[in-house]
């Protein structure tokens, strides 16, 4: 089953399927297998697990998985993945341990914006954003190979506001459909510390020029592939290469790049999956958000 859309609702039904959270299963754990696993087995979903004793490697989907010397991991799906995903773990005796997991559908509303959409930039932009994609490209390559234990952490909120954009949510400007909305928007007032969500290296930021885009750009890898993106900053705080630590204040919040008011547009992505910041850190409260414990 894929994802829940909104479009063609209209009235008390769109109220009320906007309304529904996220479809998110359980906290699962194949003991019988061996499997261990917490966080949300939903698109827009992150997975940290435990193979079972005796794994040499580990695969999703066929891709390799990486894996700790204690046997952790670190998986997640994408906002449209499909219902089902196959995790196999090797064994040092041939064997094998597959675990078939079922992903629950996410349900995503409708974000109509009073702005056109954004439509094919001339040759000169287009050059320039070549350039700028080059950069989130690299930096997310570095992210890859990157060491940190940041993932292994419970991620809390870069900032604590209204959520103005959800993620996954299908964007339609002027009446016309767009793109879905890749992150959580939290409005606050430029100038809002921004922190960070867990342990991390910075991998870009863009703190001299603002990209056309995203504005100023803050990219934080926290391991396993994982990355944390903070747009339309007025302020970056750190440099490239800086190892940040989860609370730690890392820009303020702004308006740059494409934005419609000040707020803080954060995204998670691994390889290359968006995933949904709100199912890793959890609800926002007014103190400490309720995020993965840590493991």
């Amino acid at each position: 089953m894929g994802a829940v859309a909104l479009i063609g609702l209209a009235g008390d039904a769109a109220a009320q399927v906007a309304a529904m959270p996220l479809a998110v299963a359980p906290m699962p754990t194949s003991a019988a297998q061996g499997f261990t696993f917490r966080g949300a087995m939903s698109q827009g979903g992150m997975l940290v697990g435990t193979v079972p004793a005796g794994t040499v490697s580990l695969a999703l989907d066929g891709a390799d998985i990486p894996m700790t010397p204690d046997g952790r991991f670190l998986v997640a799906f994408g906002r449209d993945h499909g219902p089902s995903a196959t995790l196999v773990a090797t064994r040092g005796d041939r064997t094998t341990v597959v675990d078939r997991l079922a992903i629950a559908p996410g349900v995503y509303r409708i974000e109509a914006l009073p702005i056109p959409k954004y439509q094919q930039p001339e040759a000169e932009f287009l050059k320039i954003r070549a350039g700028e994609l080059d950069q989130i490209k690299a930096a997310r390559a570095q992210a890859a190979t990157l060491v940190s234990d940041g993932w292994r952490q419970s991620f809390q909120w870069p900032a604590l506001g209204r959520v103005s954009g959800a993620f996954g949510a299908q964007r339609v400007y002027n009446g016309e459909k767009g793109s879905y909305h890749s992150g959580e928007d939290i409005a606050v007032p430029t100038g809002t510390p921004v922190r960070a969500p867990a342990d991390g290296v910075v991998i870009l930021a863009a703190s001299g020029d603002p990209f056309t885009l995203e504005g100023h750009l803050l990219m934080v890898g926290h391991g396993m592939g994982l990355d944390s993106a903070f747009l339309h900053l007025s302020h970056i705080d750190v440099k490239v290469g800086d190892v940040v630590r989860r609370g730690q204040v890392i820009g303020e919040s702004g308006m740059t790049g494409r934005a419609t008011g000040p707020h803080l547009h954060w995204a998670l992505t691994w390889r290359g999956e968006r995933i949904d910041p709100k199912l890793v850190a959890g609800p926002m409260t007014g103190g400490e958000p309720a995020g993965m414990s840590n493991q």
